[in-house]
């Protein structure tokens, strides 16, 4: 299995910051997620379109999107086509709080369709995990059609949900969710 860090947004909620390099007990988000995933993936890439030699300067593979303003989809379709593996796990790079139990939650429903989370916030469509082949295909379809939706795409792979009950991931998307995870910025 590869696990796909999607690390391409714009930076627009934030002024700027990219989620990526936020600090978080001293240690990089990026560089967290990657080295909290890497024993347990033949491979960790990140799917980003800034600062792709920085991430080379600490040894984390990224690729850029194939089709920039498309969102999280293009992110997606270019991992797709980076990977060699049969399954791809895939999170944002701001998830604080997804851990390998999440992961083998969604490993343990997946089936032949793939896995989605959702919390007490509703669906998560960027932590998933998804059958390589049948994503590379919808992607591909997605595109052709300007339909840039992961959540209508997961519909059309027939991917389960998996609800997560009390369980926050920690996504950051304001000034404030920065200041009450105690994340900071270089």
């Amino acid at each position: 299995m590869t696990v796909g860090l999607l690390a391409g947004g714009r930076a627009t909620r934030l002024g700027g910051l990219d989620k990526a390099w936020l600090l978080r007990d001293g240690m990089v988000q990026v560089e967290r997620l990657h080295d909290g995933f890497a024993p347990r993936a033949t491979r960790v890439l990140v799917s980003a379109n800034r600062d792709l030699q920085r991430y080379a300067g600490i040894g984390i593979d990224a690729i850029p999107d194939r089709h920039p303003g498309t969102g999280p989809l293009s992110g997606l379709d270019a991992l797709a086509a980076a990977v060699t593996t049969p399954w791809l796990f895939t999170l944002p790079v701001d998830a604080l709080r997804v851990d390998a139990s999440v992961l083998a939650r969604l490993i343990d429903a997946a089936g032949d369709t793939g896995a989605r989370a959702e919390n007490d916030d509703g669906l998560q469509p960027l932590v998933a995990l998804w059958l390589v082949d049948a994503l590379r295909v919808a992607a591909a379809n997605a595109l052709t059609s300007d339909d840039f939706s992961v959540r209508g795409l997961q519909r059309a792979l027939g991917m389960r949900t998996v609800r997560f009950a009390q369980v926050r991931f920690g996504n950051l998307n304001t000034p404030g969710d920065l200041v009450r995870a105690g994340v900071t910025h270089d």
